[in-house]
């Protein structure tokens, strides 16, 4: 069996050969028209296996080349990699990683990697700028939060949720009290009215528009009118409302991107999944139905349970938590949802929840959640691999 090892780099790849446990060829290539051809004569030779160490954005070129080739590989996690090639010596260098790489490859039945369609590395692209987007906004919330501790504090319990846009909008435009103070009650309910989405009437305009002038009449800011603080509400909001604006938009770009997969309907039957839910699981997860079992798909997401039993020490178990911890997130706010819609929304996972928490199990709130999200796992390998949709008649009350 022959073994090509590339140990992956910005730009360019160590590369060796092996037949059968010897090495029969090494060198290094750049990754350009070049560099790709003179790969390709190599496994065009002879029938190769090609393995490497999965680099994020340095290995997606490789990726694109074998799989247009239609050359088979194994693409391995950074950790399986260190664990299968660590050694008593601690020598690193780019050769003897493609070396080892080789080597263990004869000692490890590893799997091939099945390529995905380039749809589901799109919306994976789609999705990280949109976590990306996400914690910027949370950010971006938490420094507005303390300039207006500065301009105007009690503007926060006035809304509940000061990131919509009508929060914004009120805020920017009232982002002291003073500036309340010199206007009109007529001209502030007007402003509300023109702020909000809602339909609010007259009378609830004016409510609105007489607490913030109570609320200003109350304030004692840390800082006048013409502290550049005010300005800085204003400036903060206007990036908060693009973010907002970016946010909606990469949200829909994955629903969009989502709707012609046959795996997003089955995932949208399923009572607590939304379509945004949906595009979110198969953007982390991929394409479902390359894993062969649920196990390997819980693998995959870190739910799996870890035991560590020494002697006469046991230890509790654990999930491993060492795979995908952004999929581990959305099942998790997943059955939380399916748990807060479950009046409108029966379905057997929260069912499941509950008996987790009855005796004789008696389960902490954590530990009945991380069963129900393996259970969700196993019903979407479930409905997806069998191209079922959900059905609440049809599911097990276990």
């Amino acid at each position: 069996m022959r073994v090509m090892a590339l140990d992956i780099s910005k730009g360019k790849s160590y590369v060796v050969v092996y037949n059968q446990e010897i090495c029969t060829d090494e060198f290094e290539v750049y990754h350009n028209q070049e560099g790709f051809n003179k790969l390709r004569n190599v496994l065009n030779k002879h029938e190769t296996t090609v393995v490497f160490e999965a680099t994020g954005v340095y290995s997606r070129v490789i990726e694109r080349f074998l799989n247009t080739e239609n050359i088979s590989y194994c693409k391995l996690n950074p950790l399986l990699a260190k664990m299968q090639t660590q050694t008593l010596r601690s020598n690193k260098t780019d050769i003897v990683d493609a070396h080892k790489l080789a080597q263990s490859h004869y000692s490890f039945n590893r799997e091939l990697t099945v390529a995905q369609d380039t749809l589901y590395i799109e919306l994976k692209d789609v999705s990280s700028l949109y976590d990306e987007i996400k914690r910027t906004l949370i950010k971006e919330r938490n420094q507005l939060h303390a300039v207006i501790q500065k301009t105007f504090p009690e503007l926060e319990s006035l809304f509940s949720n000061y990131l919509s846009h009508f929060a914004l909008n009120i805020i920017k435009e009232y982002p002291h009290p003073d500036l309340i103070s010199e206007s009109s009650r007529t001209k502030i309910k007007n402003r509300v009215l023109l702020f909000t989405k809602k339909r609010l009437s007259q009378e609830q305009a004016k409510k609105k528009a007489n607490k913030l002038i109570s609320m200003a009449k109350l304030s004692y800011p840390s800082v006048d009118k013409n502290d550049f603080a005010v300005t800085e509400v204003q400036i903060r909001i206007d990036r908060i409302k693009n973010l907002l604006d970016t946010k909606e938009t990469l949200a829909q770009k994955m629903i969009d991107l989502s709707l012609d997969l046959p795996e997003f309907g089955i995932l949208t039957s399923i009572p607590g999944i939304g379509d945004l839910s949906a595009a979110l699981i198969i953007s982390e997860v991929g394409d479902i139905r390359r894993f062969p079992t649920s196990n390997k798909m819980n693998a995959y997401i870190g739910i799996d349970i870890r035991s560590y039993q020494s002697g006469t020490l046991q230890k509790k178990d654990r999930i491993n938590k060492r795979g995908n911890a952004k999929a581990r997130m959305i099942f998790y706010f997943i059955v939380r949802n399916m748990l807060r819609v479950q009046k409108t929304s029966p379905n057997h996972i929260v069912d499941y929840y509950y008996k987790m928490k009855k005796q004789p199990f008696n389960k902490h709130d954590k530990v009945a959640m991380v069963a129900c999200m393996n259970k969700l796992v196993k019903v979407i390998h479930f409905l997806v691999n069998t191209e079922n949709f959900y059905d609440y008649t049809k599911s097990p009350r276990s």
